[in-house]
Formats: C-alpha cells, structure tokens, sequence
C-alpha cells in the first residue's frame, strides 16, 4: 500500500471538489451562516442531482485535510457542512477531530449508502433508493430530508419515517425542475401528514452557492 492510499484511508487527503463560506440553503438549518466542504467521488447517481461534477474524484485533487481546515479557521466561522457527492465514501474521523479541536460545529449532508465515520453535532439524511442507507444511521439521524420528484416518493419517505427517531426532523424537498409540478402535492400532503415540514433550496432564490 503506498503512501497516497495510506493517507486517504486514514483521511488526511480528501478528493475537494469546492469549499466555501455561505449560508445553507436547505432543511432545518435554513438561513444559518456554514463553510461548506464538498468531497468528490458519488456512486449513487441520482438523475436530477445538481452537483454532478463531483462525482468522479479522480477529477478533484487530493488536499491535505490539515490545510481544509486551516481554510476553514481563516473563514471565521463556528459551523461546518460536509457534503459531496457523497462524503461517507472516505474516512472523515481525521477531518472531524481537527475541527472539534478547533470547537468547530461539524454538519453532514449525506444518502448514508456508506457506514458513518465522523464526529457530527448534525446529521442530515437524505435516502436515495438506488443504494439505501446502511448500518444505524437511521437512528442516528438529526433530519431526515426526502426529494420529491414522483408521486411514490411519498410511500419512501414514510418507509423511512419509520426508521428514524422520534426527535428527527423530518422534512420534503421538491426536485427543484419539477418544482412547479409537485409543490402543490406536497403542501397538501403536509397539511394531511403536520410531522412533515416543506424543505425550499432557499440558496437558489438567493443566487447564493
């Protein structure tokens, strides 16, 4: 095994595909100001995801997770979000601890297709059916968003419902190109079902990343 292989196993380089400092745009923690951290490599493969440029990481350099971090303390924030792609595809115990050294909030946007590592103050869940979620990340859970493109997503979204704690949040996003289609389904689906909330990528009515 050479040194490469070692160091990203470990999860001291990361295939960094973008970072920035922005607010986040979607679920429950809509409006709050993050360092956004997105890692390449996704083998899901959602047809309407909006960051398909970063699903193959050999297209993204690995960076040092020391020098992630350092951007992220000249950024000045409090709270973190990893995202991707799909972040659990690498080792991200390393990244964590550097950032709880730091007392730095760590926030996590994932399907959950791979077994969680990390240290995280909030997990959100978004299950995809191509690769499901594996291992008790369900339980884990902090929020549980659902993408809405098609009526029978609903029936997903109550499957996992059921999966996860009581105290998750739970939330439904429309697809945002068949925004204009499903956004009325599923107002009238939450004034039916009030445990659910409508997730809005408030980012993009922002022109914000």
């Amino acid at each position: 095994m050479n040194l490469n292989t070692v160091t990203e196993t470990e999860g001291h380089k990361l295939p960094l595909v973008e970072e920035f400092f922005t607010l986040q745009g979607e679920g429950y923690q809509t409006g709050r100001a993050a360092y956004f951290i997105r890692i390449g490599g996704c083998d899901v493969g959602c047809s309407w995801c909006d960051s398909k440029y970063s699903w193959n990481p050999d297209l993204h350099p690995l960076t040092d997770t020391d020098l992630i971090v350092e951007n992220v303390l000249k950024s000045g924030t409090d709270s973190v979000v990893i995202t991707g792609g799909e972040p659990l595809m690498w080792n991200l115990d390393y990244l964590c601890n550097r950032l709880k050294e730091n007392d730095i909030k760590t926030f996590i946007e994932t399907s959950g297709a791979y077994m969680l590592s990390g240290k995280w103050d909030w997990i959100c869940l978004s299950p995809k059916r191509k690769m499901p979620p594996v291992g008790d990340i369900c339980l884990k859970a902090d929020e549980l968003k659902v993408i809405i493109q098609e009526r029978d997503d609903f029936e997903w979204a109550e499957k996992y419902r059921k999966l996860v704690s009581d105290s998750c949040k739970l939330f439904l996003q429309p697809e945002w190109s068949r925004f204009r289609q499903v956004i009325p389904e599923i107002v009238e689906y939450v004034k039916k079902n009030p445990a659910w909330r409508v997730s809005l990528q408030a980012h993009k009515y922002m022109h914000i990343p």
